[in-house]
This record gives C-alpha cells, structure tokens and sequence, in this order.
C-alpha cells in the first residue's frame, strides 16, 4: 500500500501541471532563491488541501461532482490568462508575474487547481483513509505527501535554474512553450468535464 502510494505520489507531483511551470518560470526570471517562497507556498496550500480531503473526505466527494466543473472553468481560465502573461513576457521586469512569485499566490493557486484537489481526494481516499484513521497516521501521511508534491515543484524550480544559461539564449520560445504548456492542461482539465 505504502510503494503504491508513494509511486502514484511521485508521478502525480513531478508531472506537468501549474505550479511545476509556474516554478519553472519564476526560477529562470527570478533565481531558485526568490521562487522558493512560490515553491513553498505551494507545498503549504497543498498540505491544507490535502488536510481538507483527509478530515472532509466524504462531504468533499460528494459536493465534487456538482462543483468539480465550475473549479475546472476557474481553474482553466486563470491558467489561461497565466500562460497568455507569461507568452507575452519579453523578459526583464514584468510586473504581473512578479506578483506571483511569492507565497501566497503560490499557496491559493491550489484552491483552484483542480489537479491538486483531485488529487488530494484520489490519494487520501485511496491509499490513506482505508488503511488507518487515527489522527498521527492522517497527518503523518498528509506530510509525507505534501512534501512530495513540494519537492516536485521545488525541481521544476531547479531546472529551470540548471538550464537557466540555455532556456535565456530561447527565451522566447521557452515562454512560448511553457504557455502552450499550461494551455494544454487547460484544455485536458475542461475534457475531461466535457467527455
């Protein structure tokens, strides 16, 4: 149960999605320095997400369906006005994304991503709740899971500083990229309510 989770954990947190190239971004603007605050409030707002799904469970998987396409459409529409900010970036200063580079927009990002929040729900009703209820054991594993989806974001973040040399000789096809990017899971999360 333990390696099932921590496999799923691992490819959920370190595959494409918002915060992986919204970190990835801000490093290769800003410096691994200034986005570990993103970084860090992103691993915070999803360990509440995470809490929420443990202690919510139910109640949340039964409002989901009824709310799950409206969080799509939020969630959609802000990832398409970030990936049209960040296509538009010519590099140097750009006020817009300087304002999310910080930790509370990195924190509230997860409240309307619904890859967070669905898996949040997925992984706490699938490989917590059915295996123990006590208290330490749902925030043991609340931990142990918050910090895998950190770490994931935290290494897009260090890509984007590795190969920060090579993506400023492309900048402006790598912001092409990293918008179509986030574009393309836009569009996955609004089919995936559609179909």
């Amino acid at each position: 149960m333990f390696l099932s989770m921590l496999i799923y954990a691992f490819v959920t947190s370190f595959t494409p999605g918002p915060n992986n190239i919204m970190a990835m971004v801000f490093t290769n603007k800003y410096g691994v320095k200034q986005t570990f605050r993103f970084c860090l409030g992103v691993g915070i707002g999803f360990f509440v997400i995470l809490c929420i799904s443990c202690f919510f469970n139910m109640i949340l998987h039964q409002v989901m369906p009824k709310i799950g396409w409206i969080m799509a459409f939020i969630g959609a529409g802000y990832m398409l006005y970030l990936a049209v900010k960040i296509m538009k970036s010519k590099g140097g200063e750009d006020e817009v994304l300087d304002r999310y580079n910080h930790f509370i927009p990195g924190m509230l990002l997860q409240f309307i991503n619904p890859k967070a929040i669905l898996y949040g729900l997925t992984v706490i009703s699938t490989f917590v709740l059915p295996y123990g209820q006590s208290n330490v054991h749902l925030i043991l594993l609340t931990t142990i899971l918050a910090l895998i989806g950190f770490l994931g974001t935290f290494s897009w973040s260090l890509f984007g500083s590795i190969f920060k040399r090579f993506i400023a000789s492309y900048q402006r096809p790598f912001h092409i990229l990293m918008g179509l990017l986030l574009v393309y899971s836009a569009i996955s999360m609004i089919w995936g309510y559609v179909m």
